[in-house]
Formats: C-alpha cells, structure tokens, sequence
C-alpha cells in the first residue's frame, strides 16, 4: 500500500507520542509506586511501634490471649497484626485462628521475631492468597527486655490503584495526542504539499515540452531551493533542445540537400536513416525505416561491403554495385563505421551512371572513330601505293584509282567535318541565333539542294508547309542543316519512295516533320538511332557514304536552339523524323489587316 505525506506524518507523530506515552507511563508509575511504598512503610513502621506499646502487659504465652489480642490490634490498625514470642513463634495473627496457629510446626519461628530495633526486618510477605502487604515489625518491651515482636502489615492494594489510575491518564493523554496528531499532520501535510504539488505539476509541464513554465519560488526554505533548480534545469532543457534542435535541423537540410544518396545501417543492419536522394536513386517510397538493408537494396554485394567495414573499422570499405529494376542504377558505394553508435555502418551512394554510360560512350566513340577514318585511310593508301605502281601509259587505271582517292578523301573530310561540328555544338561553341525562319522558304531551298541525288535515285520530295505557317524561333542555318541532314538520309535509304517535309503547331512549339513512305525502321534500332556511329545496315551506310554523326547532329542542334528531336517508324509502313522547336511570339500573330479580313469572312 502506498502512503501519502500525511499517512506517513500521522504514523511519524503517532509513533512519537506512543513511544512517550509509554516512557511517561513506565517511569511515572515507577516513582509514584516507589513513593507509595515508601509512605506505606513509614506507616507500617509507626503502626508496628505503637501495637508493639499495647502488646507491653500482654500474656504472650497464652495463644488465646496473644491471638485475641492481635486481632484486637488488627481491627484498631486496620491491618494485619502478628506478635511473636521472645522466641520468634507466632502466638497471634489477625488473620488466623489460634487452633491454625498451634498447627504451625514448632510455633512457625520467623526472622521477623528476632528484630530488636524498632522498624527491623521490614519486607514485602505475599501470602497464599497472593495478596501483597508492605510489613514493618517493632520489639515489645517489658521492664526494658524485648519479651517479643509485633509486626504490621499494610496491603498494597492503594499502590495498584495509583498505577491504574497512571495507565488511564497516560491512555487518555496518548488518545488525545493522536487526534492532535492527525489534524496536525494533515495541516502539516496540505501545507507542505501545496508547494510540493505546483513543483510536480511544472515538472510534468516540462516533461511534456513546455520549457516556457516557470516556477515561481518565494522563501528560504527547501521548496523554494527546489524551485529554483527547476528553473535552472528549465533554462538548461530550452538551451541544450535548442541546439539540438539546431544540429537536427542543420543535419537534416544536409542530408536533403545532398545529391549523394545517404544510408545509416545500425548495428542489427536495418535502415535507420534515408534521405531524399537515395529515394529518388531507388525508387523507394513509404516508411523503409526499421527494414533490413536487403529488403530496400535486393544486392549482396552491399552487404558484403558493410560486413567488410565492420571487420575492418580502421579504414572505409569501398566498391561498386549495380541496382536493377525500373530505373537500372549503378553505385560507387562507400560504407563507414560509426563512432557515435557502435557496430553502425555510414553508408554513402554516388551516382556513377551516367559517369560509366560516357565511360562506354567515350570508348565507343574511340572505337567507332577509329573504324570510320581506317576505312578511307586505307583505301586511300593502297589507292596512292597503287597509283604509284601503275604505269604512265595505263592512263585509265590511273584515273580510276585516283577517283579512288578523291571519293575517300572527301568522305574524310566529311568525317572530320561532321566530329567538328558535333564538337563544337556540345561545347556550345557555335554562336546560334534565335530569329523567326520562314519554313516553307527554307525547306524549299534545302530540296532545290538535293535535286540531283532525288533525281539520280528517282525520289519524290515534297513540301507540305503552309504560307502561314507558324516560324519557329532558330538559327537559320542551323535549321537547313537539320533539314539537309534528314532530307538527305530519307532520298538515300528510301529511294523510288516520296519523301514529304511538313510543319503543324503543337501548343507553344513547331512541329517539323520529315516523313517517308519507306521500309521502316525496327524498333530495336529506333532508340539508338541518335548516337553517334549508330547504322541500321552498316555496311549500306558506309556504300551510300554516310558518316553515322548525322542524326547525333540534328539532335545537339536541336537542342542548342531549345527544341527536341524524336523519331517514329513501323516497318513496311515509313518513318517520320519530327523537330520541335519554340514557336516565335512576334512572327505568330498575325498583323490586324489580316485579323480584319478573318473576321470579314
């Protein structure tokens, strides 16, 4: 059972009185007893003497008599008379009959019988009956000789009723103390808790967050010292949560501001820590919090890492993995043991997917380079070595080979033609404008262009490009080069066929579209189709001399000028080429005479 204050202060002070009350009872009875018995004794002692000086002319060898007289005396004293012989027998007692008394074994001598100063041999004689006497004893003289003794005995029956009278008044004064006590000690207690209860109420205020409560302490005594440390435990809470609300939140913008993906495994390898970038590099949404690192990273090689940085804490453990799923991923991962947590592990992700893709795409374009320029290289050469070796009057071989050389040289020159300017365009070299192109002017230019190889591969192209076509905002040339470029690929790769170059609006963009009614593409091809060396049919491309960078160009320049280039096909079918360019805000309205003759029609 618990106590309250006021339980444990009652018991306190019940505790106390009783513990006095029974001091007090124990040591008043005791001097109050002593001090009876001594005036008992006094008593007895005066009534010894003076039934000792009545006893002087008594016959004490006759029973009878002695006894008759004891009685006598017993009744005048009102207590209990004996008289002894100059013997020490007893020949009288108030309190027995002589017939008792010549029963007693040779007259019962006593030592009372042989006291010769008055008050001699005063003691306490319980009798059978247990009745309890105080006994004083005084020498009867006769002539100056003691001829006996008389002793009197007075009950102590006075003694006990002092003692019980103690008892009743030290009861009734211990009762009266624990009503005293009770009341005092709950006074005590509402007084004392009434401080104590507003301090446990702040206490559950700032137990609760709310560090603006404030104690109000008034006094010297032990409350107020109490309330004062509260405060300052208060100002201490407010100071040490403001910064770490402080170092939370500049951990937090931290981790959120990261490009790097973060990831803290605790020591049982669950997540305990993710942050924005690491979602969005995985995909993961919902709470990943308190999940086992395999459960969000389905790769072992990640946990291979972080078993390897707690074998070896000295030094980060470091390596790379690759995530599949919807968006395949690969990772440079770094893990790291934790001092501030034992046995967890830091874990930090660089994107390294795109690094690797240009890795390969540099390789490849090293590769596909170096393949494009041996080929006309080397037919160059043995063409040269040939010539060299054919003789003067062979004029027609010689003229055959040079031609040789020529066509090969000027691919070359295309080639490097074509990685300068795609050099340049990713470097942002070229210095493109952005005025309004008239489109049906350009592309009629860019067909008259390539009349000759139409012809020569008997291909119809078409502009379908309205007067009023809306102009995109674009470099002029750059434009005619995308046209050139896609226009030239469709009369090579789709000849006999129409070829149609069209223009329509698309929301805030111009659509240009290079259509033909071709073989198609696969659609396996149609994503590559914008890289650099990409040909469908290689060795066709290489016979019809293309370089393999035409498509790559038209992209980067269509993205140079704020456009996008896209591509569609279905095999037997024909493929659309399609640029999409900003439209020019000033050139798309049309001018008021115009607006006035719409709205007359």
């Amino acid at each position: 059972m618990k106590l309250g204050l006021r339980e444990r202060l009652f018991f306190v002070s019940a505790g106390v009185l009783l513990v006095g009350a029974l001091v007090i009872d124990v040591g008043l009875g005791r001097a109050l007893s002593r001090g009876r018995e001594a005036d008992l004794l006094e008593e007895a002692k005066t009534r010894a003497s003076l039934v000792a000086l009545q006893a002087e002319d008594a016959d004490l060898g006759d029973v009878d008599l002695a006894d008759a007289l004891a009685d006598t005396l017993g009744a005048r004293a009102s207590a209990r008379v004996t008289l002894f012989d100059a013997r020490g027998r007893i020949v009288g007692d108030s309190s027995f009959d002589p017939s008792a008394i010549r029963e007693l074994p040779s007259g019962a001598p006593d030592s009372d019988a042989h006291a010769t100063e008055p008050g001699d041999a005063a003691r306490r004689f319980s009798t059978s009956s247990q009745e309890t006497r105080v006994f004083a004893s005084h020498p009867i003289l006769r002539a100056g000789a003691v001829v006996g003794v008389a002793r009197v005995g007075l009950p102590t029956d006075a003694l006990d009723a002092v003692r019980s009278k103690v008892d009743v008044v030290v009861l009734l004064i211990a009762l009266a103390g624990l009503v005293v006590a009770g009341i005092l000690s709950t006074l005590a207690a509402r007084l004392a808790t009434q401080g104590v209860r507003e301090l446990a109420i702040l206490g559950r205020r700032l137990a609760g967050g709310d560090l603006d409560a404030r104690p109000r302490p008034t006094g010297e005594d032990e409350l107020a010292d109490l309330g004062r440390s509260l405060d300052q435990l208060a100002l201490g809470l407010r100071s040490t949560l403001k910064e770490l609300v402080g170092e939370r939140d500049l951990l937090s913008g931290i981790l959120t501001s990261m490009r790097e993906g973060v990831l803290v495994v605790d020591p049982d390898g669950k997540v305990a820590i993710i942050n924005p970038a690491m979602r969005e590099m995985l995909l993961v949404s919902g709470d990943v919090i308190g999940k086992m690192t395999l459960e969000v990273i389905r790769d072992t090689a990640l946990v291979d890492l972080l078993d390897a940085a707690r074998r070896h804490p000295e030094q980060p453990a470091q390596g790379e993995i690759e995530v599949l799923g919807l968006k395949p991923r690969r990772f440079l991962v770094r893990a790291e043991l934790l001092d501030v947590e034992p046995g967890g592990v830091l874990v930090v992700f660089y994107d390294v997917t795109d690094l690797r893709r240009l890795e390969s795409l540099r390789r490849d374009f090293v590769a596909n380079a170096s393949h494009e320029l041996r080929t006309p290289v080397t037919l160059v050469r043995s063409a040269a070595e040939t010539v060299v070796s054919i003789p003067e009057r062979d004029g027609e071989a010689r003229e055959r080979f040079l031609g040789i050389i020529v066509r090969n040289a000027e691919r070359l020159q295309t080639l490097i033609d074509d990685l300068l300017d795609l050099s340049k365009i990713e470097a942002r070299e070229l210095d493109l404008a952005a005025d309004p192109v008239d489109l049906r002017v350009l592309a009629e230019r860019v067909v008259s262009l390539l009349a000759e190889p139409a012809a020569r591969t008997a291909t119809r192209v078409v502009v379908a490009i309205a007067d009023d076509a809306p102009r995109p905002s674009a470099d002029a040339r750059a434009l005619e080069q995308i046209l050139m470029n896609l226009a030239d690929n469709a009369i090579k790769y789709c000849p006999g066929r129409t070829v149609t170059v069209r223009a329509s609006r698309r929301g805030d963009a111009v659509a240009i579209e290079v259509a033909d009614d071709g073989p198609g593409i696969e659609p396996q091809h149609l994503q590559r189709l914008f890289e650099r060396f990409y040909r469908v049919d290689t060795g066709r491309s290489r016979q019809l001399g293309g370089t393999g960078l035409g498509l790559s160009i038209v992209k980067h320049l269509a993205e140079a000028m704020g456009g996008s280039a896209d591509v569609e096909s279905e095999v037997g079918v024909g493929t659309t080429f399609r640029i999409e360019l900003p439209i020019d805000r000033m050139s798309s309205r049309p001018p008021p005479a115009a607006e006035a003759a719409d709205a007359t029609v």
